[in-house]
């Protein structure tokens, strides 16, 4: 059965050692060591067909070098989702210019790029990105490595889906990393894609299925976060939920192929 992971990392080859080794001391250890080949590795264990490669731009500086791996990388197998920085004065003409080379989105990270949803200075980007019918990939919910602050909580997600009703937004880690009881209250039931990535490791599987059965079929997506969390693990635990089988096709394959017009 297909497989498409809509949550990965990696880094270039010269990078990965540095940046893994930087990360894990604040995220925890990692399951692969980076790189492309690493990942490739992971997802043939996993039976994963496909996966998204999120970049994050923590400096508005780094968006070419960030542009032009993602370019290298990219095949039928990788799809590179490219980042911008919310402080970079070309922000919008960086986000045309990934659109023009036919990237299917960005990914955003309120800790590690230091702001919050609902700043004003991010208005024209997601009327931008609405209007090029981009995907926003974003970070949601508390994030182990910083301090507890709401920057992407379940609130503001639901304040920003709501604002952007065209925005094609997917809030990771179920909505809310550690702050499933919010988004229990405010997201669960609306038309709002949830990526499911650190569910099956940190929640209870009765409580995973409940919240899975109790949101809209269109709208999960199967993510691992990868390498912070073992794929295989993440897809054989979704698989011992047994949902029912056509739930499972949308969350694993069918929900991220429409939305990657794929």
């Amino acid at each position: 059965m297909p497989c498409i992971d809509f949550h990965t990392h990696a880094f270039p080859d010269t990078l990965a050692p540095r940046a893994i080794g930087a990360l894990a001391q604040k995220a925890g250890s990692s399951f692969s060591d980076g790189t492309i080949r690493g990942l490739l590795a992971s997802m043939d264990r996993a039976g994963i067909d496909q996966a998204l490669i999120c970049s994050i731009a923590t400096k508005a500086a780094q968006f070419d070098h960030i542009m032009a791996w993602s370019q290298s990388v990219r095949s039928t197998r990788l799809i590179p989702l490219p980042s911008v920085h919310p402080k970079d004065p070309h922000m919008i003409g960086h986000v045309r210019q990934l659109h023009a080379a036919a990237f299917p989105g960005i990914k955003m990270h309120p800790y590690y790029q230091d702001f919050t949803l609902d700043d004003p200075a991010l208005f024209p980007l997601y009327d931008e990105l609405s209007r090029l019918g981009l995907i926003l990939v974003l970070h949601s919910g508390f994030d182990i490595a910083f301090p507890r602050l709401r920057r992407s909580d379940p609130a503001r997600t639901l304040w920003l889906a709501s604002g952007w009703p065209k925005l094609r937004l997917v809030a990771t880690h179920l909505g809310g990393w550690d702050d499933w009881d919010e988004v229990e209250r405010l997201l669960l039931g609306r038309p709002i894609y949830l990526e499911l990535s650190f569910g099956p490791e940190m929640l209870p599987a009765e409580r995973f299925r409940r919240m899975l059965l109790a949101h809209p079929a269109d709208y999960l997506l199967f993510g691992s976060d990868s390498p912070w969390t073992d794929q295989k693990k993440g897809l054989d635990a979704l698989r011992a939920l047994d949902l029912p089988e056509p739930l499972f096709r949308k969350i694993t394959s069918e929900n991220a192929k429409r939305l990657l017009d794929l």
